[in-house]
């Protein structure tokens, strides 16, 4: 994915939706990216992955919901007007991550790459592709696929199956 962002950028076109976590900004592949909206009310789910925080009917279609901090093994934050989900595409799904703020979306070009650090092992690895230097600031370009990989374990079916049952 690291090439597809460089190759993409070198042409300044817009490639990147930024977003906070935090006072940290990061940023994922604006191709991944489906819609941004306002956070949408959650069926719990009984015993999820630790960063799925639920469900929820998106226009018809049941969407796992991760939350970003939780993902990261930060503290949750109060919900505000800012707050903000990115819908994002996954193999044969889309997720909803909750990210604090969506900043903006703009281009990020080799001369803008800086190295990637060597962050974590295993599950406690952000997905980390690319770092980028943008308006003074260090932008982290996360994997959608490593951090959205625990909503591939949530079964939507059974879950609302199981809630009109209730």
């Amino acid at each position: 994915m690291a090439r597809e962002v460089r190759r993409r950028g070198s042409d300044r076109d817009k490639n990147l939706v930024g977003f906070l976590i935090g006072d940290v900004h990061y940023a994922i592949d604006i191709q991944r990216v489906k819609e941004i909206i306002r956070p949408l009310p959650l069926v719990s789910l009984p015993h999820p992955p630790p960063a799925v925080v639920g469900v929820a009917d998106h226009r018809g279609e049941v969407v796992p919901v991760l939350d970003v901090r939780r993902r990261f093994g930060l503290p949750a934050s109060t919900e505000s007007r800012r707050t903000k989900w990115l819908l994002v595409t996954l193999p044969g799904r889309t997720v909803g991550l909750i990210v604090d703020a969506v900043s903006e979306v703009f281009a990020a070009g080799e001369e803008d790459q800086r190295a990637v650090p060597a962050i974590g092992m295993g599950d406690q690895a952000r997905g980390i592709v690319a770092v980028f230097g943008h308006r003074g600031t260090l932008v982290f370009v996360l994997d959608v696929d490593r951090i959205g990989a625990a909503a591939e374990l949530v079964d939507v079916e059974a879950a609302f199956e199981m809630r009109g049952r209730a």
